[in-house]
């Protein structure tokens, strides 16, 4: 459709007038800039009064940030998903599992002989 004179641009519509006259002076600033392992560097403006973290997410690659751009905190170690095996063979040795089995075995056997009905 060419021409539609009854469209309003650059606005939405309830918007007001812009501009710091409406919203009133913003608080003063000041710029952090963290570095994360990767160096990247991220700026953060804080109000002047405001605690500011020592560490800081980095919004490019998700690792932490700090002050300091000669020793940057380093990435999360993170450890592997374990299966259930995993951790029962961190507590138990092949042998000590062996006479499990075989104890448990032994079990059913004699459950069965009984007349049980087991599965």
């Amino acid at each position: 459709m060419a021409g539609g004179g009854n469209a309003i641009r650059g606005s939405r519509v309830g918007a007001g007038p812009m501009g710091e006259a409406e919203r009133g002076e913003a608080a003063p600033r000041q710029a952090v800039t963290y570095f994360c392992a990767r160096e990247h560097l991220t700026v953060i403006s804080f109000a002047v009064e405001a605690v500011v973290p020592e560490s800081w997410d980095c919004p490019k690659c998700g690792l932490p940030a700090g002050l300091d751009s000669e020793n940057a905190p380093p990435a999360p170690k993170i450890e592997p998903y374990k299966t259930h095996l995993a951790y029962v063979k961190e507590r138990r040795s092949d042998k000590e599992a062996e006479v499990i089995l075989d104890d448990a075995i032994k079990l059913l056997r004699s459950r069965r002989k009984s007349g049980e009905i087991i599965f």
